[in-house]
């Protein structure tokens, strides 16, 4: 049993991105576009999508690709690899202030987020 488990962990490679200075909101806008999707195609979207999120992400998508080919020890050949998980967690809020009218000052929000995204291969997920 354990090895199975072992086996399973082998092929499900991720990467991870860290407090990216933009919101959650914005950055998921761009991860629904990738979802599911075939590596290859992922970063086709990526690389013409206008969103400023979507550099931040095609960056993570060819880590998470390379990490996968570590851990595999060889390359990933054309359409093998898809994105099986992608999430967008929320970061750290800075709070600053702003000079408001009268005296008064506005809140502002500067707010982060975490990006994970887990690749895998088509194969395993047949057999």
């Amino acid at each position: 049993m354990a090895n199975k488990i072992k086996e399973a962990k082998k092929t499900v490679c991720f990467a991870s991105l860290r407090n990216v200075p933009s919101s959650p909101r914005k950055m998921r806008y761009v991860v629904d576009l990738v979802r599911g999707m075939e590596v290859t195609k992922a970063l086709a979207t990526l690389k013409f999508c206008s969103k400023d999120a979507s550099k931040d992400l095609e960056k993570l998508v060819r880590s998470a690709i390379a990490n996968w080919e570590q851990k595999n020890e060889r390359k990933a050949e054309n359409g093998e690899l898809y994105i099986s998980k992608i999430f967008v967690d929320e970061g750290v809020t800075l709070k600053r202030m702003r000079p408001a009218p009268q005296g008064r000052g506005y809140r502002i929000r500067k707010r982060s987020n975490h990006v994970t995204v887990f690749v895998d291969a088509k194969n395993n997920e047949e057999a």
